[in-house]
This record gives C-alpha cells, structure tokens and sequence, in this order.
C-alpha cells in the first residue's frame, strides 16, 4: 500500500542476556551496511587499540552511555537509526538485564519485529523466555532469533538445531505467528550483513536481507476504521475562512473522501469532505499515516474523539481489564487514582482490582500476590471517569494500549495492553 517504497520504516528491538552480544551485532549492522562515518570507525579503532583490544571492538558504536560502558551494562533504551536503499530502520537497543523489564516493553511497544539474541554455547536461558513472553505479550508480529557466537562453537550444525529445537518446544505455549532462526557470528560478521562462508549447512536469508525483505504492510489493522482526533484546525484566514479540519494519525482501516463516517462519543454522522497531508490532499488514508480530514458537515468534534465507520465502532466502556507493566518505583495502589492517556483521550480512573501477577520467569500467574512494583507484569481492571473508545490490544495495538500517570510528579507509572 506504500506509494513511496523507499520511505518505508521497520522499527526493531534487540533483547537478550547480558554479554550475548547485542552491541556488537547491532555495530556490526551499522558498520557492514556502511551507516557510519569514517570518523566514527577511526574513533571506535583508536578505542579498541586503548583497550589493548586485538579486533576492533564494533560495541563501541552503540554503548554511548558511559555509566553502562563503565560497569559493562546498558541501562536505558537507546535509539538509533539507519537507512539501506531499500528501508529504513530505528533499532530500540534494551538491556538485558532482569531488572530492566520496563525498558524493554518501552523499546517493544512500537517494534514490527524483535531479535532475541542467544548465546551458542548457553542456549535458551531463563532471560530467553522472558524476551519471547514479552514480545508475544506486545504481540510483535515478527520475531528473529539470532544464536550468535556460532564462531565459538567451531559452526556447529547441531548447536544451532538444538537450540533451535528447545526454543520452539518452549514457544510453542506462546503465541507466536512468524520465527525465524539465523546463526551468527557478530563478532566476525557471520550472517549478519553477508553471506557466512562457514556455515554452509545454513540456507536462510542474512539478517539484514530479512529486515529489508520482511512483509511489514499487513502488520496494521487495515479492517476497522479509527482515526483519534488529536488537534482541530481553524486556520480563520481569509484564505482559508471557512477551513475546519481534524489532524490525527491513522490508527486502522483505510479512509478515502466520499466515506461515510460517525463521530464518537456524540453518535453524530457525516461524510468524508477531503484528506489533507503536508503533501496535498490524498486518495486514499491509512496507518500510520498522518492526515487532516474535513467532513461535509459541522460538528462539534474535539481532542480525544474518534472517526469510524457507523457500522464498525469499537468498544466504548468506562470499565475494562488491561495487563500492565509497572514502571515506578512507587508501588501500585490497589483504589488508586491515577491519570489514563489512549490515543488522543485522556481522563482520570481508578484501579477497582489487581487479577493477577505474572511470574515473568516461570509465566505462571501469582493470583494471590496483589504487590506489584517496578517491573512487574500484571492483569489489573480499571474505571475511568469517562468512557473509552478502544479496542483488544490483539486486535489493534494503537487503540488498545494505555498509559497511567502519577498526577502529583507528572511521571508514566504503567504502560498497558487492554484486553
């Protein structure tokens, strides 16, 4: 549906335990697809020869936090960006640390596909399973499994088949639609960008070919039509004195002029007048695109309402349960009241009841456990003050996802999936 094929974006997560060489693969993506600098490079060589280092040492590019380059340890999510000729990506780096769960679900929560790093000679560690859960809580569309460090075991075929053997045995409880499994050596470069010439057992795609080739399009709700209105605009200029627009991002179906459409929460219907873009008004509109659009008639619509289509609404309730994952280190208040945010809409609500805490390590639910703090992964049911337009996570994540604000310090205490 991407007019533009040279625009289209592919966000990605890298998780996996620490020191199974998440820095080194994504330096190595960077440097073998030619996305860095020469001074870079120098700077990074220069540093590796310091460390009495005898290869140059590619996790120098992406460790730019010096706390963590000090203690060996990342410990926010960084952000990085590059580009091929055929896409462009923005790689969420997280920790791999068990400590770290909120950064991961911050870098996942956007990611069309996540890579899992596994170390060759430790196979699936406990740390594995929690990525994989998380992803599959986020519902990821892709997952790629890289069993790196195939170099230090000497490219065994039977190492890679075993693990990948034990991690689909363990997956399979999960609901995962699309895994594939690549063996890498980072370090050498191995499958990363080119072709590994030692491990010719493997037919699969690179990883990079996989991240450029991999089908992103259909990942968006193209079937059910929402569109939160988060600005409305009235330019009240004689060129445009009559101009009342909505602006918004597309979060499902496809919208075109002539559409009939209904307003939320007023019930209120109308037609599609005109799609406008910084470009020009469009044909067509669809996710995640970002549009102004008119209708036929004046109605009184502001921030936080929704387009849809009248006989295709979502769900509209002031109750709902959501699994959360909490991260603050305030503990949750069961009864608290707390400040909500989805899509465009904000309100305040109230936690009625804490169901369950996820062991996120054995991935049983701890139904008598109701103490949830930093980290912690839990079913909670809320009231907000208003009513809610949303749909399943599952179904939509744009307008199934939510966040909890501590009203008195202004900071996100949960993000959630609504169920």
């Amino acid at each position: 549906m991407n007019n533009d094929t040279n625009t289209e974006l592919l966000r990605f997560t890298t998780a996996g335990s620490v020191d199974d060489g998440k820095s080194t693969l994504i330096g190595r993506l960077l440097y073998d697809s030619k996305s860095i600098f020469e001074d870079q490079y120098e700077a990074v060589k220069e540093a590796s020869e310091r460390r009495g280092e005898d290869h140059i040492n590619l996790a120098l590019l992406t460790d730019g936090l010096r706390a963590e380059r000090e203690q060996g340890i990342t410990i926010d999510v960084a952000y990085r960006y590059f580009a091929t000729p055929k896409r462009k990506f923005i790689i969420a780096d997280t920790p791999g640390h068990i400590q770290y769960t909120r950064n991961m679900v911050t870098g996942a929560s956007t990611a069309g596909l996540a890579i899992i790093l596994i170390d060759a000679r430790k196979g699936v560690v406990e740390q594995t399973k929690r990525h994989a859960f998380i992803a599959t809580l986020l519902k990821i569309p892709h997952l790629v499994i890289c069993i790196n460090k195939m170099d230090l075991v000497d490219y065994n075929q039977e190492v890679f088949e075993n693990i990948k053997n034990d991690f689909k045995n363990f997956s399979s409880r999960l609901d995962i639609h699309d895994v594939h499994f690549i063996p890498i050596s980072a370090l050498n470069g191995d499958n990363v960008v080119d072709t590994s010439t030692n491990m010719n057992w493997y037919k699969g795609p690179t990883l990079l070919y996989l991240l450029e080739t991999i089908h992103i399009s259909s990942d968006y709700n193209m079937v059910d039509c929402r569109f939160p209105v988060q600005y409305v605009i009235r330019p009240q200029s004689d060129e445009f004195h009559d101009y009342r627009g909505y602006a918004g991002r597309i979060a499902g179906g496809v919208f075109k002029p002539g559409d009939k459409v209904m307003i939320l929460p007023s019930g209120f219907t109308s037609y599609i007048k005109s799609i406008d873009t910084f470009d020009g008004p469009v044909a067509e509109a669809f996710p995640p695109m970002s549009v102004v659009i008119r209708l036929d008639d004046e109605i009184d619509i502001s921030r936080g309402d929704m387009i849809v289509r009248e006989n295709n609404v979502p769900a509209v309730s002031q109750d709902f349960d959501a699994m959360i994952c909490w991260m603050n280190e305030k503990k949750l208040i069961p009864g608290g009241k707390y400040a909500i945010r989805q899509t465009t809409k904000e309100a305040r609500c109230i936690i009625k009841n804490i169901r369950y805490k996820i062991n996120i390590n054995t991935l049983h639910r701890a139904e008598n456990d109701k103490t949830i703090g930093l980290n912690d992964i839990a079913r909670i049911t809320i009231r907000t003050t208003q009513p809610f337009f949303f749909d399943k996570y599952t179904i939509n994540r744009n307008t199934g996802s939510i966040i909890l604000i501590d009203e008195s310090t202004n900071e996100t205490v949960a993000a959630g999936m609504i169920i």
